[in-house]
């Protein structure tokens, strides 16, 4: 039976922690709940297993989900703001994300609100997040609005964990492949040239070209690393231009086809359904998910929705006319203004094209795997050959 690792708390406010042997993590949870505590951590006993968690890698910005889903179950429970936040500030392991806590406790004791506390830490807690919980709190139900709030934190987690582990393969091969060839072109390549020119042969031409090119990059090493620095910073600045951005992102969408697309879909799709279902107003809503656009060509696309929304046009048709969006969201987000269930609708449509995305990334890196193993092995194999017919032209010395 596996076993997990608990921290819960007394409705005085005593920490406990402990291990508790379970079928499932909700088997754990209802164990815990029933011997009268309420549980706010779960995790599963990995033993002998190394992680970033075990060296207290993760940044206080990845803390956020566990901030909120343990404040949901301590709300849940019946206790005061106050005293949560006291709780929370003395069992999160994270030393900046305690520091966090503790100065957004003091701000509620000074009389601020607690979406205002929240807005003093904004690289941390984003707009999207504290709109919401301002939504909550005006309206009353704080615990319903963190409950969706994780809903989306969850959600949004999946789908990076998913995209990161899709491309970690593909990036080990290029990184492993540009390695390889440049230990055999300025090392391997050079013992070789020294010997072949000791023995007085004429070499191949791939070779000659290979050796010509090893010598290049040899001598003139640290003018090639100066010219990628200076390429860099050029980069860099030109898109933080709005030209270079637009263009940068528009190179983005031709490479991937329409992963980009659906990605952004359902990211601003399922930012604004959580918004309108917390009660924050369409307006404001709508410039919070733009915000969350990561794709500058998209998010320019979305700039003339607010405008449409103020003349009464809804988002259906400003989207529409802005053509950055598949059909098929478009005409669901129209059926969801006619019907009065914009929110509900939305978030089926994030759910739809996080599900399709998933199937495109599939088929993208199962098409830039093979593409990167032929276009690696067809350099590495080139460089081989190129030394191996140097090494049968031996036989042509004359003795």
């Amino acid at each position: 039976m596996p076993t997990y690792f608990y921290s819960s708390t007394t409705r005085d406010g005593v920490i406990m922690e402990g291990v508790i042997e379970a079928h499932d993590e909700k088997s754990a949870v209802n164990i815990l709940k029933n011997s009268g505590v309420i549980p706010l951590k779960i995790k599963l006993q990995k033993n002998g297993l190394i992680s970033a968690e075990n060296f207290g890698f993760r940044s206080a910005k990845n803390e956020v989900l566990t901030f909120t889903t343990e404040l949901h179950a301590l709300l849940g429970a019946g206790l005061p703001l106050d005293r949560s936040l006291n709780i929370l500030a003395e069992i999160t392991e994270n030393k900046k994300m305690k520091e966090i806590i503790s100065a957004i406790l003091r701000s509620i004791r000074e009389g601020s609100s607690f979406s205002d506390a929240l807005e003093k830490h904004p690289h941390i807690f984003s707009g999207l997040y504290v709109n919401m919980v301002k939504a909550g709190e005006t309206g009353g139900v704080l615990g319903v609005v963190l409950e969706k709030l994780i809903d989306f934190l969850e959600s949004s987690k999946e789908l990076k964990d998913h995209i990161f582990s899709a491309l970690i393969y593909p990036a080990i091969l290029v990184i492993t492949g540009i390695a390889s060839i440049i230990v055999l072109v300025t090392y391997v390549l050079p013992k070789f040239s020294v010997i072949f020119r000791d023995m007085g042969t004429q070499l191949p031409l791939p070779t000659q070209i290979l050796i010509v090119f090893s010598n290049i990059i040899l001598s003139t090493w640290w003018i090639i690393i100066l010219i990628i620095i200076a390429g860099g910073f050029a980069l860099r600045n030109y898109l933080k231009t709005e030209k270079g951005k637009y263009n940068w992102d528009s190179l983005k969408i031709k490479i991937t086809g329409d992963i980009i697309l659906k990605l952004e879909t359902a990211r601003f799709c399922r930012t604004l359904g959580a918004l309108l279902k917390s009660g924050v107003p369409l307006l404001q809503a709508i410039k919070n998910a733009k915000d969350i656009v990561g794709n500058y060509v998209i998010s320019s696309g979305l700039d003339k929705i607010s405008a449409g929304v103020k003349k009464g046009q809804g988002i259906a048709k400003p989207l529409s006319d802005a053509k950055i969006f598949p059909n098929l969201a478009l005409s669901m987000i129209k059926v969801g203004e006619e019907t009065g269930q914009l929110d509900t609708m939305l978030i089926k449509i994030a759910d739809t094209y996080e599900k399709s995305l998933r199937v495109s990334i599939k088929k993208f890196v199962s098409f830039l795997e093979p593409a990167l193993i032929l276009s690696m092995g067809l350099l590495t194999g080139f460089i081989v050959i190129s030394m191996l017919m140097a090494i049968f032209s031996i036989t042509d010395i004359p003795f």
